[in-house]
């Protein structure tokens, strides 16, 4: 007799309907629009566009597990970029450099983790707070936009990870292989490092049992206030982290950098089966959010809708499309459980 299955998780199962969509829509765009999807460089192009909003995702999904929210990681992204440059064009070191940009985000971290936990003030006006703050840093630094001119920095900015075998062959009968930054390997790194701690660490089963019922965790013991405040220090480690490789994508800054970033970093979260409520969520299922989110605004623009409010709309369109889908499917699993 064949052991019985397990059922999937909540988690689980809204990780497989987001990749299941984004295949779906991916191989739709490669049908009817064809064109760039044709090509292996198109995805690699989504990677290296929407890197740092892969890794600033990541934090922010570590923190909506646990029950919270983080909408300063784009102002805290836009600072770092600011920062860093202006170091790198006064003769600063590149290492240097990298620790000032985990600096910054580690310090607006622990401010928010300890204001939150606590101090117990509300997550929203806290970093709402913060979003301002480094905004406000940011044009205090420079109200001029600014470009990196560190010859060893933009050295290592333009090295590309080259992959002849997913090129393409060019009309003129060249070979052009396909392209990879070095921020995609920093994106890939930091999604595994997320994913090893919330799937094995005890910091990661903390996590989703106070977004689940903080009550509850109290009862079994666990630490929620130490929890918590860790959980906003690694997303303001990832957005250090998202800053330096925002940074070595564009190699330029201004008060404007990164606008928005946060809006679509809770986008993809939430799109990647995310809760808002807590207690359910998984770093894959984020970045295929963000893929997919990407993905819907290249094939609006290749749609000749070029305009920046259709992927406005779009965007828009989709995240209440999975949080109804969200909600009915937990919805439904509830009652099947109830009717058991």
């Amino acid at each position: 007799m064949k052991p019985k299955r397990e059922p999937l998780t909540d988690t689980q199962l809204l990780m497989s309907i987001t990749i299941g969509i984004f295949i779906v829509m991916y191989g739709l765009a490669m049908m009817l629009l064809q064109g760039g999807f044709l090509k292996a460089q198109q995805i690699f192009d989504l990677l290296n566009d929407n890197a740092s909003l892969i890794i600033v995702s990541c934090g922010l999904t570590v923190v909506m597990i646990g029950g919270g929210i983080d909408i300063s990681v784009g102002g805290i992204t836009s600072l770092v970029v600011m920062s860093c440059i202006l170091y790198l064009n006064g003769g600063g070191n590149i290492f240097v450099s990298m620790l000032l940009a985990l600096g910054i985000g580690m310090a607006f971290g622990a401010v928010h983790g300890l204001l939150i936990s606590y101090l117990e003030i509300q997550p929203f006006i806290v970093t709402l707070a913060g979003m301002f703050f480094a905004r406000g840093m940011t044009t205090i630094l420079s109200v001029n936009p600014q470009k990196v001119t560190h010859e060893a920095f933009n050295a290592m900015r333009s090295t590309k990870i080259e992959i002849p075998w997913l090129g393409y062959i060019a009309k003129n009968g060249n070979l052009i292989p396909a392209r990879m930054e070095l921020g995609v390997v920093a994106a890939f790194v930091c999604i595994l490092m997320v994913f090893i701690l919330l799937r094995y660490r005890r910091l990661g089963r903390n996590t989703y049992a106070i977004g689940g019922n903080q009550l509850s965790a109290l009862m079994l013991g666990i630490n929620v206030k130490k929890t918590r405040f860790l959980t906003y220090l690694i997303s303001g480690f990832l957005s250090g982290v998202s800053g330096y490789v925002f940074m070595m994508h564009t190699g330029a800054a201004n008060a404007t950098n990164a606008a928005g970033m946060e809006m679509n970093a809770i986008a993809s979260s939430i799109i990647g089966g995310t809760l808002l409520t807590g207690g359910v969520g998984n770093v894959i299922g984020t970045f295929f959010g963000t893929m997919s989110l990407t993905t819907i605004k290249k094939i609006v623009v290749s749609s000749g809708l070029k305009d920046p409010w259709w992927q406005s709309i779009t965007s828009g369109g989709m995240l209440c499309f999975f949080i109804l889908l969200q909600s009915v499917v937990l919805s439904q699993r509830g009652k099947r459980r109830g009717g058991k």
